[in-house]
């Protein structure tokens, strides 16, 4: 049965305004509510741009009047009418000038109740709403959020094409190179026993790209993680992944900026000034404790390892002799939310993420003091304390030791962004975008007891650093860089090796034999006997732009179907067992899984 008889749709909902009166429309959409008041009936019908209001009175026909007094929330209408003025003006809404007088009405489908209530900042539990995830996406806020990552990435492609990229499509099946997170495994059903993977990211595709001389490569990548979900991440995610040939640094960094003002200056309306602030990775620890610093607000740390290192307190001392450092932050005019109680609970956090602990001192606002650590200190190691912290009458001083002097930036960079978001100090209208530069090529595995890649494989070592490479790896440098946003890192990207010698000598220094290196990427290796360019590139997360441009609080924000915190989707309840005879063909038989 033809429901809609002919009747097209000529105007969508949310755009239609007091310039249309007078003209002869048709809309369709979903009933957000229906008012009965007798001998009239009106309905405000919802599509993805907004909402208009229906009318009906007592000159309507009967049929019509008495379909519109059935309809019920999230019935699908087709209305045609005469738009009009109307009487009594909603303007919190932008069609609020006017009505549609209908004279036509059809009822394309009928709803049932639905489980919660279609409207914006839904209080119905996210489980609930990612059930029935196809009636959350009606919510306009919502949709308004899915239709603004829509328009991101249609800027992203305008901006790369006009920019001479190409965007070239790669294998979502490829060959598994377990490095960094866990791959997901897809099963080969003709070569028995044997798998592909679900692409961490393109990476070695993209620079295969560029020995097939593309110059410039570009995607909007969909990418895959076996890791465990935080608010801004999930198992899979998209990338706008971008590679350059015959470029340095500076080149790649110059078309990542011109993206991010283009992007939020045609998104947005907002002036992203550049060239953005530089860190490099040293300075944004020290300063920071966060190699992704959300520099939206000031409580910067400071070193304090000079002025107790020969303290009686065996805390701080102790910590510098053994090769870490102390160092603290000051809270201005935070003596009254930081109680006594309240730093005990401080305390426990900071337990509960790895830190030894906390000393504190808390400056009244009649100059008084209490510490837990005072009665160890001569009081001119507390008053160079005092001075190095800048404090304040109403300002708390918070410090941290260990002989690890990573831990003590992890944790202290960690207490940072508590007492910042516990104080609410953090500007709410701000887009603080910088880069971090000069990130550590080795990283110190204290499990292993070995330096480890901090990056992929193909990173380059900075020009510099080459001469110290076997002799002093704690202070090898990588042409990598990372842009951040509000203390979200939003895109890693590197200047890649293209030297076959070069190459060989840092797979030697990460563990890699000659037989592993080609096992894993000898297709690469291969095509780099045959003329590569210099090249580098990034990948941003579309997903963090868009959850960061529009200020929500997860991922799911922005992402039609997100999979929830155990990695399951609750609408199609997947993953799911498979039959076996599925099995059987893929020759694979299932292992019950010791606790």
């Amino acid at each position: 049965m033809d429901f809609m008889n002919g009747l097209k749709r000529t105007d969508y909902c949310g755009t239609l305004s007091a310039k249309d009166i007078g003209r002869e429309i048709v809309v369709a959409g979903w009933v957000q509510r229906q008012r009965d008041l007798g001998a009239l009936i009106f309905i405000d019908l919802r599509d993805r741009t907004g909402i208009v209001q229906l009318a009906f009175d007592d000159t309507t026909d009967k049929e019509i009047f008495d379909k519109a007094f059935a309809a019920r929330s999230e019935f699908v209408l087709m209305a045609k009418g005469l738009v009009q003025e109307r009487s009594s003006k909603n303007l919190d809404i932008p069609t609020g000038e006017i009505e549609i007088k209908v004279n036509d009405l059809r009822v394309l489908a009928k709803s049932e109740t639905p489980p919660f209530e279609i409207v914006e900042n839904c209080q119905t539990s996210e489980l609930t709403r990612l059930k029935y995830r196809y009636l959350d996406l009606r919510r306009p806020d919502l949709q308004r959020n899915i239709l603004m990552r829509h328009k991101i990435a249609k800027i992203t492609r305008d901006y790369f094409d006009e920019n001479g990229f190409i965007e070239i499509e790669t294998p979502m099946l490829i060959k598994s190179t377990p490095e960094g997170a866990r791959d997901f495994l897809v099963p080969s059903r003709i070569h028995n026993g044997s798998f592909y993977a679900l692409p961490q990211s393109p990476q070695l595709y993209k620079q295969l790209s560029m020995v097939a001389g593309f110059d410039r490569y570009m995607q909007i990548a969909r990418c895959f993680r076996d890791e465990d979900l935080r608010a801004d991440r999930q198992p899979e995610f998209t990338q706008v992944d971008v590679e350059m040939s015959f470029v340095d640094m500076e080149d790649v960094l110059e078309m990542g900026e011109g993206y991010m003002k283009r992007v939020f200056k045609e998104a947005l309306g907002v002036e992203i000034e550049t060239p953005l602030p530089r860190l490099t990775f040293k300075e944004a620890m020290e300063r920071f404790g966060s190699d992704k610093p959300d520099t939206r607000y000031a409580m910067e740390l400071y070193d304090l390892s000079d002025i107790v290192k020969d303290s009686a307190f065996s805390v701080f001392s102790s910590a510098v002799a053994g090769g870490g450092s102390v160092r603290g932050i000051t809270a201005k005019n935070a003596v009254t939310t930081y109680t006594r109680k309240e730093i005990d609970k401080l305390i426990e956090t900071v337990k509960g993420i790895g830190g030894k602990g906390l000393a504190w001192i808390r400056i009244n606002e009649d100059g008084t003091s209490s510490s837990s650590f005072a009665k160890f200190m001569s009081e001119e190691e507390m008053a160079a304390i005092m001075e190095k912290a800048d404090a304040k009458p109403g300002d708390v001083v918070l410090i941290v030791a260990d002989s690890n002097a990573n831990a003590v930036f992890s944790v202290l960079g960690a207490v940072r962004q508590i007492v910042a978001k516990k104080l609410d100090i953090i500007p709410k209208d701000k887009f603080n975008l910088l880069w971090i530069v000069e990130f550590p090529f080795f990283d110190w595995d204290d499990e292993t007891q070995s330096f480890v890649a901090m990056h992929h494989p193909f990173t380059s070592p900075m020009d510099e650093c080459l001469d110290y490479l076997e002799t002093d790896k704690a202070n090898v440098r990588a042409k990598a860089y990372d842009l951040v946003l509000n203390g979200i890192e939003l895109c890693s990207g590197s200047i890649r090796i293209t030297n076959p010698d070069l190459q060989n000598r840092m797979f030697q220094l990460l563990g890699f034999s000659d037989e592993e290196a080609y096992t894993k990427f000898g297709y690469l290796l291969d095509a780099f006997k045959f003329g590569p360019p210099p090249h580098g590139g990034f990948g941003i997360g579309l997903d963090r732009l868009c959850m960061q441009m529009l200020k929500c609080e997860t991922l799911r924000d922005v992402v039609a179907y997100p999979k929830v915190q155990n990695a399951s989707e609750p609408m199609t309840d997947c993953p799911s067992p498979v039959f076996d005879d599925q099995l059987v063909d893929l020759g694979i038989q299932l292992l019950k899984k010791e606790d």
